[in-house]
């Protein structure tokens, strides 16, 4: 009798192998590649998939992703840097609202059509329910008016923004002007996103991405050495689930001896 091989279950139905799609989606949302890049160096190991197939994979499992590795996040700092930064989006400019503690440390992002007010205080709700039930305890701003007056509307809403001090000093934000750069050279292959839906996931991707570089993310006590691969780390985050941790994530401690102990602890 045919035994069914054991899979995640968000590969199944999938013709590739979810290895074959961690890869891709992973190398993508690294490094600077476009999705015919992806293609030709599949196609090198003899791997054939086109590119808008690898396109539909980072808008499937990016958000999947997300989920996964946000349990895995470290907290960051009280005192925010909030700062917005254009991009180009169908031929036209939409804004990436992003914030970084005051150690470069990403907070969170949105990606929104201008720099209204509505804008602003959908960044600020989305940025408190990632952190809930921690608030900032700082925020620096730069000067576009409509940010002010929708922290304004959040004090006069919120009893507990009351406590938060709101800054608008210029030489406090160059720690996430200068963080806007990682992003911006990842967009740079892309010449132009072509649609907002897509351009929303992709982009939290690459801010996915980005945050493992600065290493915000803890595996306890039993984590990969800062000397393993990204393929490592991402094999970790993705294969822990339930409280235990699979056979493929194990396999990979093991051989590498990366915890002393021979069984991990659940996660």
């Amino acid at each position: 009798m045919t035994i069914a091989i054991a899979r995640d279950p968000i590969y199944r139905r999938r013709k590739f192998q979810p290895e074959i799609i961690e890869q891709c989606v992973r190398w993508y949302l690294t490094y600077r590649l476009s999705y015919r890049d992806l293609a030709q160096m599949m196609a090198e190991r003899e791997i054939v998939v086109s590119h808008s197939t690898i396109l539909r994979w980072v808008q499937r499992y990016v958000p999947e992703f997300e989920k996964r590795w946000a349990r895995f996040a470290r907290q960051v700092n009280s005192s925010w840097r909030i700062d917005e930064t254009a991009v180009s989006v169908r031929g036209g400019n939409h804004y990436l609202y992003r914030a970084v503690d005051k150690h470069g440390k990403t907070v969170d992002s949105l990606l929104c059509t201008d720099r209204s007010e509505s804008a602003a205080r959908a960044f600020f709700g989305k940025t408190l329910k990632t952190h809930q039930p921690r608030r900032p305890r700082k925020v620096n701003v730069d000067g576009n008016a409509a940010t002010h007056r929708a922290l304004r509307l959040l004090r006069e809403e919120d009893p507990d923004w009351r406590a938060v001090v709101v800054r608008s000093r210029r030489y406090l934000n160059n720690v996430v002007e200068q963080d806007h750069r990682a992003i911006k050279r990842r967009c740079a292959p892309m010449l132009a996103l072509k649609s907002f839906a897509t351009a929303a996931v992709t982009l939290a991707g690459i801010e996915l991405a980005h945050r493992i570089r600065k290493r915000q993310f803890s595996f306890g006590r039993c984590a990969p050495r800062r000397s393993c691969s990204l393929k490592q780390l991402w094999s970790h985050a993705l294969d822990c689930k339930n409280g235990t941790i699979d056979r493929v994530s194990a396999a990979v401690a093991n051989s590498d001896r990366h915890c002393t102990r021979t069984q991990l602890p659940a996660c």
